[in-house]
């Protein structure tokens, strides 16, 4: 009999809690008579995360209306009317990680099978289907035949192989692409964001390998311990894998990593269109600069679930800066005739 207080037996360890904090704020240059916008910023709950508290604070103050989509994705909107010359959105959680399963380095023989089977019997076509960014094209075709892409090995080594042949084939290079970018943009370049990498990787996926394959968005801890080349001050991006007996299977191009208790989901879709951090309209003609600024921290211990988490004070001085009205211009001379002349 096996002595259970044996050095050698593996105990599953305690969850971990992350604190999260997103700021966006668009600064207008002449002020908009009303702002229509949607969020994607809720973290999601699930078998290995579970969402404690969320808050999203919106100024100019109105009235947040929430409700689900038929993916279980958290989804608040609301309506500014009036003059307003910028907007400022902050959205706070505490999510709960517990260990995440881990993932073998293969699949038994006839997981090809198994996996038609499962797209036969279940409703995948979503995920199976080319969508708004990821879309097949002839460099895309080229990319597939460089990294000979196949169904040759079983599917989890087929796609632990294309997870780092991606990481190894584009450089990590922000600011390069845009949030509608084509794919093939970041095909030519060999360079993108992790947007255009999950992109890439969906796309090879879906039609090459005829996977179910989605978009996840969400958040990344990037400690000091990590060789993460993802932005530590950005949203994240990565993809999710259909498999049999695993169920959906996080990987991560962009840092080459299978996702785990440091990825935290915030919205899945077919590709970034569905599941937008932030999505609207304003009215009015003017030009609008976004700013966003994300920290997600650990959380030590079990938080209690009646007080505010601890805010740090860099990140209140940030807050009351986003939100603080913009310094109006002096009036010109022909503003300031107009003036007298109405009186």
């Amino acid at each position: 009999m096996k002595d259970p207080l044996s050095p050698f037996l593996s105990l599953p360890e305690g969850p971990m809690y992350y604190s999260i904090r997103h700021l966006t704020k668009f600064a207008y240059e002449s002020p908009v008579s009303e702002s229509i916008m949607e969020t994607r910023m809720h973290p999601r709950s699930d078998a290995e995360q579970r969402c404690l508290t969320f808050h999203l604070s919106v100024s100019p103050r109105c009235r947040v209306f929430s409700y689900r989509d038929h993916l279980n994705n958290h989804i608040h909107h609301f309506d500014i009317p009036g003059q307003h010359s910028q907007l400022v959105i902050v959205a706070e959680a505490l999510v709960e990680m517990t260990q995440h399963p881990e993932i073998p380095a293969s699949l038994p023989p006839g997981s090809w099978e198994e996996i038609d089977r499962m797209v036969r019997e279940g409703d995948y076509w979503e995920m199976l289907l080319a969508s708004n960014f990821c879309t097949p094209t002839e460099q895309l075709e080229k990319l597939a035949a460089e990294l000979k892409l196949d169904r040759t090995d079983d599917p989890l080594t087929t796609l632990h192989r294309l997870n780092e042949q991606l990481y190894r084939a584009f450089d990590y290079q922000p600011r390069t692409t845009r949030a509608d970018s084509p794919i093939d943009l970041a095909l030519e370049t060999r360079g993108g964001v992790c947007q255009d990498f999950s992109h890439i990787m969906i796309t090879l996926v879906r039609t090459y390998l005829k996977m179910p394959c989605r978009y996840v968005s969400g958040y990344l801890y990037h400690g000091a311990q990590f060789k993460d080349r993802s932005d530590d001050q950005a949203t994240h991006a990565w993809v999710e894998c259909l498999l049999p007996e695993l169920g959906w299977v996080g990987f991560d191009p962009t840092n080459n990593l299978v996702a785990g208790d440091r990825h935290i989901r915030t919205a899945i879709g077919r590709d970034y269109s569905d599941v937008p951090p932030t999505h609207g309209i304003y009215r009015g003609r003017t030009k609008s600069e976004l700013s966003v600024a994300v920290r997600v921290e650990p959380s030590e211990g079990t938080p209690s679930l009646d007080r505010e988490l601890p805010v740090p004070e860099d990140w209140v001085i940030l807050v009351e800066k986003a939100q603080a009205l913009p310094e109006q211009p002096l009036p010109s001379l022909k503003q300031l005739q107009q003036a007298q002349q109405q009186q």
